[in-house]
C-alpha cells in the first residue's frame, strides 16, 4: 500500500498488523480519493464541491446502514461496522477538503489549527479506535501529533502551495515578520523569512514533543509506528532549519539515509 499521495496518513504502514491493513486501506482510499476531488485535475470549484457533497451523502447512507453502489463505500462501511468506528472523523475530513476548495488564506493560527483539527486529526482518531486505544488523554496527544505533522507539511510545501495560490502561513505571522505575498511569489528567503520559518518550526516541534508520550504509552506495533512518525516529523523540521527556511529552492524531505537515524532515535525515545 502506497501512502505517499495523501500526506496525513501514517508513513510507517509496514508496521501495521495484517489484521488491520484492510481497514486502513479502506479509510486511506476514502481520504485519498476525496482529497483528489478537492485538489487534482482542472475541475471547477463547484464541480469539486459537488463531488465532495456526493461523498457526504454516501456517509449518510453508511450511517443509515443502506447499501452503497460504490465498492469504495461498501468497503468503508464494512470497516466501520467491524471496528465500531465513529463516522464523524470521516465527515471532518470532507469538511477540510471542502475548505481547501474555497479558502486560500488563514487570518491567524487559531483558524489554521481548526483546519488541522479536521484535515489531520481525524486520521489519528481513527487509528486509535482501530487499536482500541481511544481514551481522552491519548486522543489529545494524537491531536497534537497530527496537527504538528500537518503544519510541517505546510512548511515543506510553501512553494508548492503558492503555485495553487494558497498560503497556509497565518496572515498574523506574515505581518509580525513584515513579509508580504510578493516575498513568497519572489521566493525571498531573506532574514525576515528565516526568522518567521524558525518561529513556525519551533511551534510545530513543541506540538510534536507534547504528543510524543503517546508513542511510549501505546504497545506493540502502533507504538513503534508512532515513534517513527514523530521522528520523521522532527527530522523534516531539522532539515527546514538547516536550510534556514529556504523551502523555495529545495523541498526538505526524508531520504533513504534518514531511516537509520529515525530507527536509532525511535529506539532511544
Amino acid at each position: 500500500m502506497s501512502v505517499e499521495h495523501y500526506e496525513n496518513f501514517p508513513v510507517a504502514s509496514l508496521l501495521l498488523p495484517a489484521r488491520l491493513r484492510p481497514a486502513v486501506e479502506s479509510i486511506y482510499a476514502f481520504a485519498r480519493t476525496a482529497d483528489d476531488i478537492a485538489d487534482e485535475g482542472d475541475a471547477t470549484a463547484d464541480e469539486r464541491l459537488a463531488g465532495l457533497n456526493a461523498y457526504e451523502r454516501e456517509l449518510d447512507r453508511l450511517e443509515q446502514q443502506l447499501q452503497s453502489g460504490s465498492a469504495l463505500f461498501q468497503s468503508l462501511a464494512a470497516t466501520v461496522r467491524q471496528h465500531h468506528l465513529p463516522v464523524q472523523p470521516l465527515r471532518d475530513l470532507l469538511s477540510a477538503f471542502k475548505q481547501d476548495v474555497v479558502t486560500t488564506r488563514y487570518a491567524d493560527f487559531a483558524s489554521l489549527l481548526d483546519y488541522c483539527r479536521r484535515s489531520a486529526n481525524p486520521v489519528g482518531t481513527l487509528m486509535l479506535h482501530l487499536y482500541r486505544a481511544a481514551d481522552d488523554a491519548s486522543l489529545r496527544q494524537s491531536d497534537a501529533i497530527c496537527s504538528a505533522l500537518q503544519l510541517i507539511n505546510f512548511w515543506q510545501d510553501v512553494a508548492v502551495d503558492w503555485q495553487k495560490r494558497r498560503i497556509y502561513i497565518p496572515e498574523e505571522d506574515l505581518r509580525r515578520f513584515d513579509i508580504s505575498e510578493d516575498d513568497i511569489a519572489q521566493a525571498n528567503s531573506g532574514h525576515a523569512w528565516q526568522q518567521m520559518m524558525l518561529f513556525q518550526t519551533s511551534r510545530a516541534r513543541a506540538m510534536l514533543v507534547t504528543g510524543s508520550p503517546l508513542a511510549k504509552k501505546l504497545p506493540g506495533r502502533i507504538g513503534w509506528e508512532l515513534r517513527l512518525v514523530i521522528q520523521g516529523g522532527l527530522r523534516i523540521l531539522e532539515r527546514i532549519d538547516r536550510v534556514k527556511g529556504d523551502v523555495f529552492t529545495q523541498r526538505p524531505k526524508l531520504g533513504k539515509s534518514d531511516w537509520v537515524i529515525l530507527l536509532w532515535r525511535a529506539l532511544w525515545m
